[in-house]
């Protein structure tokens, strides 16, 4: 697999859990994860987690897989590039694993004293990567194994902070988001 299909690989397979912490700020609002509820005097992860937004977010990822499923066969017999096709079981893992992350950090930064939106670097942009490759490893491990290759996972370590910065700052441009990053 040369460098090229290596990206386009890497941003396919992630694409599911790259768009779930994007539309749950979009569908936000509701009632906060945590009920309110304290813990050590600071919230246990605050307002900006929320139930609709996991399960929107979530929901989001998973159809977005099956549209990749769908389109795949198309452009792999226009590009000769070998797309992943989803099983199920990573159809949720990705974007489930990636609200997980988000609402991980979010309690770590609860507990570092950090306030909703502060800047926690590297944190905030591979949080979700993390969890949504955990979880789809446990969910799909032998996939996992096929579409996530050493070269693969670099090309998300390196790439995914910079798609961060970039539609964070969009978002932040549009209004959707009090802070750029």
């Amino acid at each position: 697999m040369d460098i090229f299909e290596t990206i386009v690989v890497a941003l396919w397979a992630m694409l599911p859990a790259y768009v779930p912490n994007n539309a749950a700020v979009l569908a936000g609002g509701g009632r906060p994860i945590d009920g309110g509820r304290t813990w050590g005097g600071r919230r246990v992860l605050g307002d900006g987690k929320t139930w609709r937004g996991t399960a929107v977010g979530i929901a989001a990822g998973a159809v977005l897989a099956a549209i990749l499923n769908a389109l795949a066969p198309v452009v792999v017999r226009t590009s000769d590039i070998a797309l992943p096709e989803f099983p199920l079981a990573a159809m949720f893992a990705l974007p489930a694993g990636a609200m997980l992350g988000d609402i991980a950090a979010s309690f770590i930064k609860r507990r570092t004293g950090r306030q909703r939106g502060a800047a926690f670097p590297l944190l905030d942009q591979l949080d979700f990567v993390v969890f949504a490759l955990l979880l789809t490893l446990l969910a799909a491990p032998a996939w996992f194994g096929d579409v996530f290759t050493v070269p693969v996972l670099v090309v998300i370590v390196v790439v995914t902070p910079l798609l961060h910065l970039v539609t964070n700052g969009i978002a932040y441009l549009l209004g959707l988001k009090d802070e750029p990053w």
